[in-house]
């Protein structure tokens, strides 16, 4: 199979033929119809996470079975599937309990194994980690749910338990972003997006912001107290720095509650966090990571009935080749809303 090439952490990549993949026991191989290019990837790509080179990136992925291993018995050859990015062992007690999303055994495709971006992947426990992607919705669309689409929906439903009418700040209207920004809409809530990028911010109105913040230098939570009359019930960091996790923390109103969704890579492994606000004002800090397979059915129902549109997100479809030039830019060019790799082409 094709699959695009990492050989030194930061270095060039490059696509080109490998051994196809072999569905272990109790997993299945995908074969890639459609997998998103997300800046996690080029977190990954730049050495923030531990991989073992030469590796394949890419985690965001829909497509259909291609193979199954032994033991599997809920998927068959043709079966159209999507996966969270944090794939779950399917014995702890976390997995057990419906939350495989914190698994201590956890597979992440592109991170702890070989990923999406080449023409199959494999997926260990597959009867717990496969997802059935309805008829009704595309593979590309479904491709935005594995990491950005699904990580903004639990975020502000299951972490921030965001309630109609209230605000929500989203700090980085990138996929995660503009997907907390369409969900948040959709859920009732008014939000104020902020990114330095005016076509962002345009994108980010078009979804459903009320209200936009450029970041370039000013003053941001000034600016969103402004116009929220006191601040936010629930911010968002959807980029993960030092300064976007502060702005969107001091963007909070008294005992609002804060999401971190961004990593937030140090040399030390320690963050800087606004704790002296937080005490002061009770705030609540949340961290968020992804979402289980079990979680999946209720937001695949609302996109099935239309009222959460993951395909409004998608900005372009480029090839792996493409994707290979673009991969090592993310931090400095990416562009308002998702780039989708079909690695068939």
């Amino acid at each position: 199979m094709r699959a695009m090439i990492m050989d030194r952490i930061a270095g060039p990549l490059t696509v080109t033929e490998v051994p196809d993949p072999v569905a272990p026991d109790g997993g299945a191989v995908v074969e890639v119809h459609a997998t998103g290019l997300c800046r996690s990837d080029w977190h990954a790509w730049v050495g923030h996470d531990e991989i073992a080179l030469p590796h394949v990136p890419g985690h965001e992925l829909a497509g259909v079975v291609a193979a199954v291993g032994r033991g599997v018995e809920r998927w068959n050859v043709g079966d159209r599937v999507t996966v969270p990015f944090v794939c779950g062992c399917g014995r702890c007690e976390w997995c057990l309990t419906g939350d495989a999303q914190v698994c201590p055994n956890q597979e992440q495709p592109g991170f702890t194994h070989w990923g999406s971006f080449a023409e199959r992947v494999v997926i260990h426990a597959a009867d717990r980690n496969l997802v059935a992607v309805p008829e009704g919705i595309s593979l590309e669309s479904a491709a935005a749910l594995g990491c950005r689409f699904a990580t903004a929906y639990r975020a502000l439903t299951a972490r921030a338990r965001l309630r109609a009418g209230e605000w929500v700040v989203v700090v980085g209207a990138g996929g995660v972003g503009l997907s907390a920004v369409m969900i948040a809409t959709a859920l009732g809530a008014r939000v104020v997006a902020v990114d330095r990028s005016a076509a962002s911010l345009d994108v980010a109105r078009r979804l459903g912001a009320e209200h936009v913040v450029r970041a370039d230098g000013s003053d941001i939570p000034a600016a969103v107290h402004e116009v929220t009359g006191g601040g936010a019930h629930v911010s968002v960091d959807a980029v993960g720095s030092e300064q976007t996790c502060a702005d969107a923390v001091l963007s909070l109103r008294r005992r609002g509650r804060h999401v971190q969704v961004g990593l937030l890579p140090s040399a030390s492994g320690l963050s800087a966090v606004p704790m002296a606000r937080a005490i002061a004002w009770e705030l609540d800090l949340l961290g968020s990571h992804g979402m289980a397979a079990e979680d999946y059915p209720g937001m695949l129902q609302l996109i099935a009935r239309g009222t959460l549109r993951p395909q409004d997100l998608v900005e372009r479809t480029v090839s792996l080749d493409e994707a290979a030039q673009l991969l090592p830019a993310m931090d400095t060019a990416a562009p308002a809303g998702m780039t989708i790799i079909d690695p068939r082409r």
